[in-house]
């Protein structure tokens, strides 16, 4: 019931190998099969269409190839985060990230870099979210000594036009790790530094006008590997699908941490 069906139409039938067709390469890897990694490649050839998502390449080769194939997605418009993978070399969203064979004839799909396997093109994110859990991503609000408290608790938290602009680039993550995944101090110190996601998602908490706690999240901060151990490569800032800046937040927040 979870299968996307892509029509086959999209496709031409006669599987002979020549210049007209382009050849998609995945990394395999089963933890059930004593095996290495492999790598499949599977022979394709467009009817008529200048381009494809890669989310639907991968649903054709697993409704009509190999159903074997195993991979994460969800909504197929770039808001879940769930299809974060290494497209061309490159971590991106399988469904935002557009295949032109005309362009190039050979497409290669790895998991995201640096990340645990559990199959195929599926990584372990639970250290991602474990870290994400540490930095208590929800408004946290003072009780009053009086009873104001109760009523402040059941009232809706207003906040201002200008306050609300402030949470523009940050509000819209939707922490597919793909800034993560590239980033080299992340990959070797991921149980110590945090990585640009979870640093992003920590300054829209830290600038919001309705939190409270600005002290206790900066406090939090202040570790010697927690926020230092970005040295400004910008990879980021680079393969992040909703464009957005991880790089200068980050540098926002190592501003912040020293005042």
């Amino acid at each position: 019931m979870f299968l996307q069906k892509v029509e086959k139409f999209f496709f031409d039938d006669t599987y002979y190998v020549n210049s007209n067709f382009f050849y998609i390469r995945i990394y395999r890897w089963n933890p059930y099969l004593n095996l290495k990694p492999w790598f499949n490649i599977f022979p394709l050839k467009l009817k008529n269409l200048k381009q494809i998502m890669v989310l639907d390449l991968l649903f054709f080769i697993k409704n009509n190839y190999d159903s074997t194939l195993t991979f994460r997605r969800s909504c197929r418009e770039g808001i879940c985060g769930s299809c974060s993978m290494n497209i061309n070399g490159v971590n991106s969203l399988a469904c935002l990230k557009n295949f032109n064979p005309k362009i190039s004839q050979f497409l290669t799909i790895y998991p995201l870099p640096h990340m645990l396997i559990l199959k195929d093109l599926i990584c372990d994110l639970t250290n991602f979210y474990n870290q994400y859990r540490l930095i208590k991503p929800w408004l946290i609000r003072k009780k009053k000594s009086n009873n104001i408290h109760l009523r402040v608790n059941k009232e809706e938290i207003l906040q201002s036009k200008i306050d609300r602009f402030v949470l523009d680039g940050l509000y819209e993550c939707i922490l597919c790790a793909c800034c993560s995944a590239s980033c080299p101090s992340y990959w070797w110190n991921y149980d110590k530094y945090l990585g640009p996601a979870i640093l992003l998602q920590t300054y829209k908490w830290l600038i919001d006008s309705r939190d409270s706690e600005q002290k206790v999240r900066i406090n939090f901060l202040n570790n010697s590997m927690r926020i230092s151990k970005c040295h400004g490569i910008t990879n980021c800032t680079k393969v992040c699908p909703k464009n957005l800046n991880p790089a200068q937040i980050i540098n926002f927040l190592k501003y912040f941490s020293k005042i």
